[in-house]
C-alpha cells in the first residue's frame, strides 16, 4: 500500500506509522528522521540542509521534497507510509505529480481526528529525559521509578500555550490538505481518541476497505 498519515501535532501519526510498519510490513517514511539521517551521514542533500539547520532556519521545501522523493524511490514506489509529509498543498501537489509520473498513486490518506483540547493535554503531559532523549508521557508511559526526576523535563514546545500556537499554525497551513485529498477521493478519517491499539484497529478497518485488488 501507498499511504499518507495526516493529522495535527500530538495526534499519534508517528506511533501509528510505526505500527503499520511492524504489522503490515510497509516502510515508515518520516521526513524528520530522513533529514536527521542525511545530516549524520553527510549525504549531498544532508550537506545542503546543514547550513539551514545550523543557522536555525527551516530547511527549504525543495530539499524536503527531494528527501521524500528519494526515500519513496528507495522503496520501489510502493509499500510505504509517509509521516510528516506533505505539510502544505504545494507539497501535496508535488507528491501527486511525482507519484503519477511513476504510476504509483496513493491508496489512502489517513486523517487522525483529535480535538484540540485533547491534543493540548497529550502534548503538555509529554516529558523528555534530559540526557538520553528518551520520551515519556506522564499518563501513558511514565518514567521508571529509578530515573532521577530532575532529569525528566518538559520541552518548551510542549508547554500548553506553545501547543495551542502550533495547532493554530497547523489549522491554517496543513488542515486544508484534507479538502485537497477529499477531492481526490483519497481521504479516510479516523477517530484518533483512545488508546494506541484502539486507534490502530480503526485504521485497519478503513484500510481494509481501501485495499488494491490483487
Amino acid at each position: 500500500m501507498r499511504l499518507v498519515i495526516f493529522g495535527p501535532p500530538g495526534a499519534g501519526k508517528g506511533t501509528q506509522a510505526r505500527l503499520l510498519e511492524e504489522r503490515r510490513g510497509i516502510t515508515q517514511i518520516s521526513t524528520g528522521d530522513i533529514l536527521r539521517a542525511a545530516l549524520e551521514e553527510e549525504t549531498p542533500l544532508g550537506q545542503k540542509a546543514k547550513s539551514y539547520v545550523e543557522s536555525g532556519e527551516l530547511v527549504p521545501d525543495e530539499l524536503v521534497r527531494k528527501l521524500a522523493e528519494q526515500a519513496i524511490a528507495d522503496e520501489g514506489y510502493d509499500d510505504f507510509v509517509l509521516d510528516g509529509y506533505p505539510r502544505t498543498q504545494q507539497q501535496a501537489e508535488w507528491l501527486t505529480k511525482f507519484l503519477e509520473e511513476h504510476e504509483a498513486p496513493l491508496d489512502a490518506v489517513v486523517s487522525l481526528e483529535v480535538p484540540d483540547e485533547v491534543l493540548v493535554r497529550r502534548l503538555s503531559r509529554r516529558r523528555i529525559h534530559d540526557e538520553t532523549g528518551e520520551t515519556y508521557h506522564l499518563d501513558h508511559n511514565p518514567p521508571p521509578d529509578d530515573v532521577d526526576p530532575d532529569l525528566i523535563v518538559q520541552r518548551s514546545d510542549d508547554e500548553p500555550e506553545t501547543v495551542r500556537n502550533r495547532l493554530a499554525v497547523y489549522r491554517e497551513e496543513t488542515e486544508p490538505l484534507a479538502s485537497y485529498y477529499e477531492r481526490q477521493d483519497a481521504l479516510v478519517s479516523v477517530d484518533g481518541v483512545g488508546n494506541i491499539e484502539e486507534v490502530f484497529q480503526r485504521i485497519e478497518r478503513v484500510l481494509g476497505a481501501s485495499e488494491r485488488p490483487a
